[in-house]
């Protein structure tokens, strides 16, 4: 029973990961290739060196962590090239795979752990609640961390990579205890003790680097923050919908 239930939760993820690749093509994309000019130098653009915030792996902690979910570490359109090339490669067959990858992998995943989750608690999963299930996780995956740590384009600056993970981990692990102490129990200790944990981690605050100076305009980097949070909020609705729909369509419950 637990072995069909985690396999509809799967299938639900994987079906959200294919539906929202062209969803991100349309508004996350865009804005992560002209910041890709900035950090190339392409004309009109100053070029800025490949460790301000343009590795493969400090950019696809950000997409797969930051906030969205796109997989931001594909080729650089070449130093020079003209908007419309730059433009082109979005459409290429290597990052329509990466993207089209990263998007499976995190819904299937996601969706396992909303099934965990589930498991866990006794709650079940269904389309009347799929919703708020979905909101939760955006609210403990996206926003939260988010708060510290909006999404990066290329060429903006970040901190150390590990610090940010066991900050990311921290304010995630904290946000997801809350949550639960605001649902499940009604006690004022448990109430009290939901506001200190996501109070603590931003008390604390994120990790960022000493110059925050940037080539991206803030303007671009307010619009791709804005565009991938709301970007993954829709991914996490879908994706509590879509496994509820499959937990009533099969008759699957955790209990």
């Amino acid at each position: 029973m637990i072995v069909r239930f985690l396999l509809a939760a799967l299938v639900a993820g994987l079906f959200v990961g294919v539906v929202m690749t062209p969803v991100q093509y349309a508004g996350v994309v865009p804005l992560i290739l002209q910041a890709e000019e900035y950090e190339s130098g392409a004309p009109g653009h100053e070029a800025v060196s490949p460790d301000l915030g343009g590795s493969a792996e400090r950019r696809q902690m950000s997409a797969l962590f930051g906030g969205e979910l796109v997989l931001a570490n594909y080729h650089e359109p070449a130093v020079g090239a003209s908007s419309e090339e730059a433009g082109a490669s979005s459409f290429d067959g290597n990052r329509l795979f990466g993207t089209l990858s990263a998007n499976i992998v995190a819904g299937g995943g996601f969706a396992l752990i909303l099934a965990a989750v589930s498991l866990l608690t006794g709650r079940a999963i269904a389309r009347s609640n799929g919703v708020l299930w979905g909101l939760a996780g955006f609210a403990t995956v996206g926003l939260a961390p988010a708060l510290g740590l909006p999404p990066e384009l290329p060429a903006m600056p970040a901190a150390d990579l590990f610090e940010r993970q066991v900050w990311w981990a921290a304010v995630v692990t904290l946000t997801a205890g809350a949550l639960y102490l605001l649902v499940f129990r009604r006690e004022l200790w448990a109430t009290l003790a939901a506001i200190v944990m996501l109070a603590v981690p931003h008390v604390v605050g994120a990790p960022h680097p000493l110059d925050l100076a940037s080539p991206v305009p803030p303007t671009l980097a307010a619009e791709f923050a804005v565009i991938s949070l709301a970007t993954t909020a829709a991914f996490w609705v879908l994706l509590g919908l879509s496994v509820g729909f499959v937990m009533d369509r099969f008759g699957t419950r955790a209990v």
